[in-house]
């Protein structure tokens, strides 16, 4: 009869560790989950192919519009020229977005009065590098964007 007993005590206290121990396990992994992300895999892109018409940029009041390139936003605007012309939308200073102000002849941030030039040059404001540029190609009404020349 005493071997009896220590066998269920054995029992119940194995039922009762385990539990402890997935309650502790249920209760930790997501925790570390959440400070440890899982890495961001990103397509790469040679091209991409925007979704509306030069026609679309020109009726646009700020002649400009917005695109993702990747996990990255661009912006694809109308020179004073009549040219085509793609910069990455986001600040070098704080990763705010940039606006196109035609009526300044400016691509201009809001957050700190960043202002760069239609090259993605910076003129004046906290920013510490230009905006990176894209490569603008259109063909038959369609508008393709790349990194670079290839």
């Amino acid at each position: 009869m005493a071997e009896n007993k220590s066998t269920r005590r054995g029992f119940l206290e194995l039922v009762l560790g385990g539990g402890i121990l997935a309650t502790l396990g249920a209760v930790f992994y997501p925790v570390i989950k959440y400070i440890i992300p899982p890495q961001a895999v990103e397509a790469n892109l040679s091209q991409l192919k925007l979704h509306f018409k030069r026609e679309d940029i020109e009726a646009d009041p700020k002649k400009a519009k917005y695109f993702k390139y990747g996990r990255h936003l661009g912006i694809i605007f109308v020179t004073e020229t009549g040219a085509l012309r793609a910069l990455s939308a986001t600040c070098t200073h704080l990763d705010c977005t940039v606006q196109h102000r035609p009526d300044l002849g400016i691509i201009w941030c809001s957050c700190h009065n960043g202002k760069y030039s239609h090259d993605g040059k910076n003129i004046s404001g906290p920013p510490p590098k230009p905006l990176t540029q894209y490569v603008v190609k259109e063909a038959d009404g369609t508008i393709l964007v790349s990194r670079s020349e290839a």
